[in-house]
């Protein structure tokens, strides 16, 4: 059985994201504020946290980066503001997916199968990959057996997504991925949400890559292609 760790300091915002989550079959612990999140995440184990953005003492972005220091675990954030500037930050902070306030508990639960699915699916292929696959482009090494970026031969920081979409494009360089191709290969062919979050995603690994940005080439109204 998942488990999930939902933090909200609504006390009824946790209650209907326990009762759906529970009816899907995941083991729901709950947390009031970041603090106690940390702490918990500290002393258990998690396959998901749902996790606000506006809570008292410590928000949600922070929270997510407290975590993901010391344990590598998919989140999806809450949210009342949508914005682009949000979302890149949330992105940034390591977060797998943003949903904005209020939303509907169905479609949140889509959301998390999704992620869990995904998350269990790529640990369980690092884990039977014996390999050393490694791609390399001028100062760009991409080595998928390790999950390691370099550039210039210092070691880039990205997000989890922005592994994930470098990965495939890489794997699939010279091909011209429509936007569908890369949302379904990339985040699932369930995934329930804005196809603008592509966007912001190329946005943020053109930014992780530097000079080498250039390799991200934009096909006018088709999608992208890694020429390199």
């Amino acid at each position: 059985m998942s488990k999930i760790l939902v933090v909200d300091d609504e006390e009824k915002i946790r209650l209907i994201i326990k009762k759906y989550a529970e009816f899907e079959g995941y083991d729901i612990s709950e947390a009031a504020d970041g603090m106690e999140a940390i702490e918990k995440c500290k002393n258990e184990d998690f396959d998901l946290i749902v996790l606000d953005v506006m809570m008292p003492e410590l928000d949600g972005f922070s929270t997510c980066k407290e975590i993901k220091k010391f344990k590598d675990i998919p989140v999806i954030m809450l949210s009342a503001r949508g914005e682009e500037y949000d979302k890149i930050h949330g992105f940034e902070s390591g977060v797998d997916d943003y949903v904005v306030k209020p939303f509907s508990p169905k479609e949140l639960m889509m959301r998390v199968n999704v992620v869990v699915s995904r998350h269990s699916q790529s640990a369980e292929n690092n884990t039977m990959d014996d390999g050393h696959d490694v791609f390399v482009a001028e100062g760009l090494m991409v080595d998928f057996t390790s999950r390691v970026v370099t550039i210039d031969g210092k070691k880039a920081v990205m997000t989890p997504k922005e592994y994930d979409l470098l990965f495939y494009m890489v794997k699939n360089r010279g091909i011209a991925l429509t936007r569908e191709k890369l949302i379904t290969e990339v985040w699932g062919y369930d995934y329930y949400g804005d196809d603008r979050t592509l966007d912001t995603h190329i946005k943020l690994l053109r930014s992780s890559l530097g000079e080498y940005r250039r390799f991200l080439v934009t096909l006018r109204g088709l999608g992208y292609r890694f020429e390199a």
